[in-house]
């Protein structure tokens, strides 16, 4: 189980994001068309007691990229609150291209992989990422979707 702190990853945010705008736009938006209106509120139960969700600036960035819409600005209004309440923890890119999975996974994860631990672990839609995050530490990650079955 998640503990008092944890990250999220770039996907869970921006349904944390798309469902906070607009509940109804979860299923139909076309960055969260593979989760339902259920995900969003289960994922709200899963962070709501967190004391802090951390972030890296590559999955704020990776984020705004998937929300940017030129005709709806209420998604990159939204992401403005969430990184201005949350704690973005820093690697270099240069440190993160070190570790091994990398060349698989790409600089995000690569970075997260760097700074997740049982202390602060990540939870993740990306089944990859939850492999290669598993193998770091026990109780290092967390996959979304076996909470889909609770």
């Amino acid at each position: 189980m998640l503990t008092a702190e944890a990250f999220i990853d770039a996907n869970l945010l921006v349904l944390l994001i798309v469902g906070s705008v607009d509940r109804d736009q979860v299923g139909k938006h076309r960055r969260t068309r593979m989760f339902t209106s259920a995900d969003f509120d289960r994922l709200l139960k899963i962070i709501e007691p967190l004391r802090s969700v951390f972030v890296t600036p590559n999955i704020l960035t990776e984020a705004s990229n998937l929300l940017e819409s030129k005709n709806d600005q209420r998604y990159l209004k939204m992401l403005k609150g969430v990184i201005q309440n949350s704690e973005e923890i820093v690697v270099s890119s240069a440190t993160a291209v070190q570790n091994r999975s990398f060349s698989r996974l790409g600089l995000t994860d690569a970075v997260l992989l760097d700074v997740i631990s049982k202390k602060r672990p990540l939870l993740t839609v990306d089944h990859d990422l939850f492999i290669s995050a598993s193998k770091k530490e026990n109780g290092s990650a967390f996959n979304f979707t076996h909470y889909r079955d609770l």
